[in-house]
C-alpha cells in the first residue's frame, strides 16, 4: 500500500510540472500564485485519484449487487471530484495557502469552473495507471517465464547428473566383479568426478578448462572397461581455455558415444572426439563405433534429449544433429557461445 500511494505521488508531481509549466506560458504574470493554487489542488486529487484507481475501480466485479453499489461509489467519486475539490479549495483559502485571484458568485459556477482540472487528473492518472499496470504486468510475466526457465533446467540438470552418475557406477560394478586390478583407480576417477559435479558444476557457468578435465576423467574412467582394442581419440583446439560454459553440457555426447556405442560394438570399438571453439564458435564432433543400427531414424535418448531442451533454454543460436552411416555414429553440437539467452 505504501509503494503504491508513493507512485500517485509521484504521479501527482508530474501532473504538477504539466500544470506549471502551461501557467507559464499561458499566465505568466500570475505564474507563482497559480502555481502555489495548483500544487494545493493537486495535493487532494492525488488522494482521490488513488481511491478510485485502488479501491473504486477495483471493486467492481460482475454480480448484480456490486453493480449497483459500483454505480453508487462512481455517483460518490464524482461529487469528490466536483464538490469536493471546491471545498478543498476553501479551506485553502481559509489557511491563506490557495489565493482567490477570482470569485465566484455561486458554488455552482465555482464547480463548474474547477471541474475541468479533475478530469485533467482522472485521465493523466488513469493512462499513466494503465501503462504503469501493463509494464508492471509485462515485467512479471517475463519473471515468471524465466524462473519456469530454469526450473525446468534444474529440472534436467538434476536427471542427467544421477544418469551420468548411474553410467559410472555400472563401469566400477563391473571392475569388482571382475575383481579387478584397475577398481580402486576407478573408484579414484570416479571421486574426482564427484567432487567436480558437488563444487564446481553447481554453478551456472565454468571455464571450458574445467569441462575438458571431466570429460578426460570420465574417458579414462571408461578405458579401464575395455583392453588394447579400443581406441579413442581426444582433440581440441580452444582459443581461450578460460571461455565460460554451463557444466556438463559436453557430458550427454560423450556418454551417449561409449554406453550406446563402443558397448554394443563386438570388434574394432573407437571413439573419436574433436572440440574446437573459435570467435566464440563452439563446434564438438563425436564418431563412434556403433553396431546398433536403426531402423529409419536415428532416435534419441534421455541423455540427448535433455540436452537439446537444455540448448534450447540456454542458447539462441544451436545445432545438434546426430546420424548413421557404415557403422559408425556420428554427433555435432554446433553452439554460437555469444547467443547465451
Amino acid at each position: 500500500m505504501k509503494k503504491s500511494f508513493v507512485f500517485y505521488i509521484w504521479l501527482g508531481l508530474a501532473f504538477l510540472a504539466l500544470r506549471v509549466y502551461h501557467i507559464w506560458i499561458t499566465e505568466p504574470e500570475t505564474y507563482f500564485v497559480r502555481s502555489v493554487n495548483t500544487a494545493w489542488l493537486i495535493v487532494y486529487l492525488v488522494a482521490v485519484n488513488y481511491i478510485l484507481f485502488e479501491y473504486t475501480i477495483p471493486f467492481f466485479k460482475l454480480t448484480w449487487k456490486r453493480i449497483l453499489l459500483g454505480l453508487a461509489l462512481i455517483f460518490l467519486q464524482f461529487i469528490v471530484y466536483s464538490l469536493g475539490l471546491y471545498f478543498w479549495r476553501f479551506i485553502g483559502i481559509q489557511l491563506h495557502i490557495y489565493t482567490e485571484i477570482k470569485k465566484y458568485p455561486s458554488v455552482e459556477e465555482g464547480v463548474t469552473n474547477i471541474m475541468p482540472l479533475s478530469i485533467m487528473s482522472v485521465l493523466f492518472f488513469g493512462v499513466i495507471k494503465h501503462i504503469y499496470d501493463y509494464w508492471q504486468l509485462k515485467k512479471a510475466t517475463q519473471q515468471l517465464r524465466v524462473e519456469k526457465q530454469e526450473a525446468e533446467l534444474n529440472y534436467l540438470k538434476s536427471q542427467t547428473n544421477p544418469h551420468f552418475l548411474f553410467n559410472t557406477l555400472n563401469n566400477i560394478y563391473s571392475l569388482t566383479r571382475a575383481k579387478s586390478d584397475l577398481a580402486p583407480e576407478a573408484v579414484m576417477r570416479l571421486s574426482k568426478i564427484l567432487r567436480y559435479m558437488l563444487y564446481e558444476a553447481s554453478g551456472e557457468y565454468i571455464s571450458i578448462e574445467q569441462e575438458l578435465k571431466v570429460v578426460n576423467d570420465y574417458i579414462a574412467l571408461e578405458q579401464l572397461r575395455y583392453d588394447d582394442t579400443l581406441r579413442v581419440n581426444f582433440n581440441y583446439n580452444v582459443e581461450d581455455m578460460k571461455q565460460s560454459l554451463p557444466p556438463l553440457l559436453l557430458m550427454p555426447l560423450v556418454e551417449n558415444a561409449f554406453k550406446h556405442g563402443v558397448s554394443e560394438t563386438r570388434s574394432n570399438p573407437f571413439v573419436d572426439l574433436h572440440l574446437s571453439v573459435q570467435n566464440r564458435q563452439l563446434v564438438f564432433v563425436i564418431k563412434n563405433s556403433s553396431e546398433n543400427i536403426p531402423d529409419e531414424k536415428v532416435k534419441e535418448n534421455i541423455g540427448l534429449s535433455n540436452l537439446r531442451r537444455q540448448l534450447e533454454l540456454l542458447y539462441r543460436e544451436y545445432e545438434l544433429s546426430a546420424n548413421y552411416e557404415a557403422n559408425v555414429f556420428k554427433a555435432t553440437l554446433k553452439i554460437n557461445l555469444a547467443s547465451h539467452v
